[in-house]
């Protein structure tokens, strides 16, 4: 009952959000497509005004700043801790502001953050902590993604998979059951026709799967790139000197241009992606319009302005699959037909790269088309690019983002910080382990791993492995303690850790 309750208040709130963006950012195509003097100037004093007021809500409630997803994360954690009064009501706001002036952020983030305090209000009204605290967390999370996606358990999924990684009965059950919830109020706003339904009916025959292959590998690398660029943009914008929590200004501004020449290009990328189901352009200008998506998408979303990068990623998979079918095309070594295929599995496939969660993707993608055809197709690029990326040492965009978040937290939480070094021994407890699957000590912090010339930063995912060093961080105080417990996982095979 209580993720029934969560669910609904959740897909309300997140349903009024949705539509909120819509017919803003409708609004400001139109204001862009009929430009005279007057409303330029109207544009541009109420960016500068936008960008003063999400500043302001920055500053005083930091934690509502980009998706909001690593937030939850941190929370479900116990890394970090908010009121949710504070973030729903600020979220709400911002993200409106923030997304509807046609930046190229997503809606879903926000709206899974939105849910989440929905259901951190519901557990301290009724009283709730602990492990069901956490578990209508979750659920609340669940909640907002599917509602604003109408993706009821692509949500559920994406809780268990990215966001609590656990998948225990009471969690997906109550997970399932605020996102079916969430759903069924979101589907009385926008009706039952899938988010981004696209047509398409010709099944790709078994000889020519190997495109599969060579478009996830394609997906992978331009997804590792994405990443890569998106975490290094709050250290670009820091050069700029403007307050961390008014940087907003320069992609609200700067859009400005961009929505006077190409006012269609605007907003998340779901309109975008739609059109292809009518018009598909030509090789060329589908490379343009990657680099102007990919380019504002990592600008936006690195100034840290309330807003997501769930569905930029999307739209940049569908335009990226699109110039590989049609460039494939042109050399004659696919037919027409099957172009709208290869836009349709590469959205699952570049998420899958990024976000390093192929079972979301796979059923985010279904759902949204609306579609259970050729599921193997969209499993087989998804695994793909998920593969390549790792393989590169790629980590879960939303973890990477967490460890930022968190990190300088961590440290300052040690009075007299030290160092050391251990190496890992063949067969030892650690060989083999994921990083989140191991009980670090209190008060220690895995802060690199060294793999022969390379040094890594671990994330969650990480797998150690014999012959690696582990560099740590713990208090001075404390030095003896960790480095004891530590070194008996990477040195005796039968430690328990």
């Amino acid at each position: 009952m209580a993720g029934l309750g969560v669910g609904a208040i959740g897909g309300f709130i997140v349903a009024v959000f949705r539509l909120a963006i819509e017919r803003l950012l409708d609004l400001m195509k139109y204001l862009y497509a009929h430009p005279t003097p007057a409303i330029v100037l109207a544009i541009v004093v109420c960016s500068l005004l936008a960008a003063a007021f999400i500043g302001r809500m920055l500053t005083q409630e930091p934690n509502i700043s980009g998706s909001g997803i690593p937030q939850i994360e941190g929370q479900l954690r116990g890394d970090m801790e908010f009121n949710w009064w504070r973030i729903l009501w600020r979220k709400f706001i911002t993200g409106i502001l923030g997304i509807g002036s046609g930046l190229f952020l997503g809606r879903e983030g926000p709206s899974i953050q939105l849910g989440s305090a929905v259901g951190q209000g519901w557990a301290e009204v009724t009283k709730q902590e602990g492990s069901s605290r956490r578990v209508l967390i979750a659920a609340g999370a669940a909640s907002g993604l599917s509602a604003a996606f109408n993706a009821p358990i692509a949500g559920t999924m994406f809780v268990l998979e990215e966001v609590y990684h656990n998948f225990s009965p009471l969690v997906w059950m109550t997970s399932l059951a605020s996102a079916v919830a969430a759903d069924v109020v979101s589907v009385g706003f926008f009706g039952m026709r899938p988010v981004l339904h696209l047509h398409y009916v010709h099944n790709m025959p078994l000889y020519m799967y190997w495109h599969f292959i060579l478009l996830g590998i394609v997906l992978g690398v331009l997804g590792m790139l994405y990443s890569k660029v998106t975490l290094i943009m709050p250290k670009l914008y820091s050069y700029t000197h403007i307050p961390r929590a008014y940087q907003g200004v320069i992609p609200l501004l700067l859009v400005i241009p961009l929505g006077l020449a190409l006012p269609w290009i605007l907003g998340g990328g779901n309109s975008i992606i739609l059109n292809f189901g009518a018009h598909i352009p030509g090789f060329w200008p589908l490379v343009a319009l990657f680099i102007m998506r990919f380019i504002f998408s990592t600008l936006s979303y690195g100034s840290g302005l309330p807003g997501g990068i769930f569905l930029p990623i999307l739209s940049l998979g569908a335009v990226i699959g699109a110039a590989y079918a049609v460039g494939m095309n042109q050399i004659g070594l696919l037919p027409h037909e099957y172009i709208i295929n290869f836009i349709i599995f590469a959205m699952a496939g570049y998420f899958a790269g990024i976000g390093k969660a192929p079972f979301t993707a796979i059923l985010l993608i279904t759902e949204m088309v609306g579609s259970l055809h050729q599921l193997l197709p969209l499993a087989l690029v998804s695994l793909t690019a998920f593969t390549v990326t790792d393989l590169m040492g790629g980590a879960p965009i939303y973890e990477a983002l967490l460890s930022r978040l968190v990190l300088p937290q961590q440290l300052g939480r040690l009075h007299q910080p030290v160092r050391f070094e251990l190496p890992v021994f063949a067969g030892a407890s650690l060989d083999g382990a994921q990083v989140r699957d191991y009980r670090w000590p209190k008060d220690s912090l895995l802060v690199e791993i060294r793999r022969g010339e390379e040094a890594r930063i671990p994330h969650g995912d990480t797998v150690i492995r014999a012959g690696d060093t582990l560099i740590v961080m713990t208090d001075g105080s404390a030095q003896h303690r960790v480095r004891a417990h530590i070194e008996r996982s990477t040195t005796d095979t039968s430690a328990d850790d």
